[in-house]
């Protein structure tokens, strides 16, 4: 065969030969798919379909392209060799890493089905997150190592790379402290379940919730929407709360300060009355009680459930609002006011000597 004849026909066997095993690959993926609706895994390796066409084209390359009489790729033929090394060397790790997702999320999506507890969802999405972005960095790693060792030029680079983990870890370890602080942080964080995605937590005084973890930082959504980021580290160094460790259901308390006037046996009734028609109290636990007084008022505190954060955040407010406008139109005088008169003084005491005779009854 002509030789310029020979490289037209290679690459468009090549190109036929991978359409073809690619949507053979396809089909079966498809068919086991519909087979099995149980298990996501076969629909989730279809996503692989590109890499792994890459990497049959770039293998039949690899296996064919000595044969062909063109003297310029003869000339180049060790230059075209590395390229196409290349290129399976990263189809490859992409092909990997593809896999290794869709086997992940599958495993994931079967537990989550199966699981009731929301807490351990929540907790294994963590760990799934972080442990996909370390086989990622991994596999990354590897293929930039492996396609070093492939140019002579930088052989060297990638036998370092891939034979001196222990000394480049010591520099790094030196050079980038808290960077690796953060990385182990995040570790902890992912296995030692403190604190997992879509928990609600209150930090540095906001509430949000937890809306992303990596190996470095973690997101915070607040309740207006905005974003707190701070560094993983933050999480195991200093204390925070976090209202979804241990279940969902919350206890809140609402505290009004009043009069001392304020009939309380009256606001204990009128507090079962809201929560009798609140939808979000879940009807585990109410109270109202004085817990503290002043010389001008008293602290009385009210006692509220519901099944979660943001729930108990809609009771609390309704109690406080309904409370403060029953007190405002059946006992004005409950409220606290501030005192800007004199108080008067007895007719008895104007001169500052009391007329009462000694023994005399008040």
């Amino acid at each position: 065969m002509n030789s310029l004849l020979q490289v037209p026909a290679v690459l468009g066997g090549a190109i036929v030969l991978t359409l073809v095993a690619g949507k053979l690959t396809d089909l079966l993926l498809r068919r086991a798919g519909a087979r099995h609706p149980e298990t996501p895994l076969w629909n989730m390796l279809r996503r692989c379909r590109t890499s792994v066409r890459v990497l049959l084209f770039a293998t039949v390359l690899r296996a064919v392209y000595r044969q062909i009489a063109w003297q310029p790729l003869q000339e180049h033929e060790t230059a075209v060799g590395r390229i196409l090394t290349l290129v399976l060397i990263g189809a490859s790790a992409w092909c990997v890493v593809l896999v290794t997702s869709a086997v992940v999320e599958s495993s994931y999506a079967r537990y989550a089905l199966g699981t009731r507890d929301p807490s351990r969802v929540r907790r294994v999405r963590t760990q799934v997150t972080l442990i996909m972005r370390i086989v990622t960095a991994v596999v990354a790693v590897v293929a930039a190592a492996a396609m070093l060792l492939t140019l002579p030029g930088l052989r060297a680079v990638g036998t370092s790379l891939l034979a001196s983990a222990g000394i480049i870890g010591i520099v790094a370890g030196v050079a980038a402290q808290s960077t690796l602080g953060n990385l182990f942080a995040g570790f902890q964080i992912a296995f030692g379940d403190m604190v997992r995605i879509g928990d609600t937590v209150v930090v540095a005084g906001e509430w949000g919730v937890v809306e992303e973890i990596t190996l470095t930082f973690l997101a915070v959504r607040t309740w207006d929407e905005r974003r707190i980021t701070m560094p993983v580290s933050y999480f195991t160094g200093r204390p925070f709360e976090n209202w979804s460790r241990g279940g969902i259901q919350m206890t809140g308390t609402v505290f009004l300060h009043c009069d001392h006037t304020t009939p309380v046996p009256l606001m204990r009734e009128k507090l079962k009355e809201i929560l009798d028609g609140c939808e979000v109290w879940d009807g585990r636990g109410w109270d109202l009680a004085v817990t503290d007084t002043t010389p001008s008022a008293i602290v009385v505190r009210a006692i509220v459930t519901a099944k979660d954060a943001d729930d108990l955040w809609t009771a609390r407010c309704t109690v406080r609002e309904q409370l403060v406008a029953w007190l405002a139109e059946k006992h004005p005088y409950a409220l606290p006011r501030v005192s800007t008169s004199a108080a008067a003084v007895p007719s008895e005491y104007a001169d500052g000597v009391s007329k009462r005779a000694p023994g005399s009854d008040a």
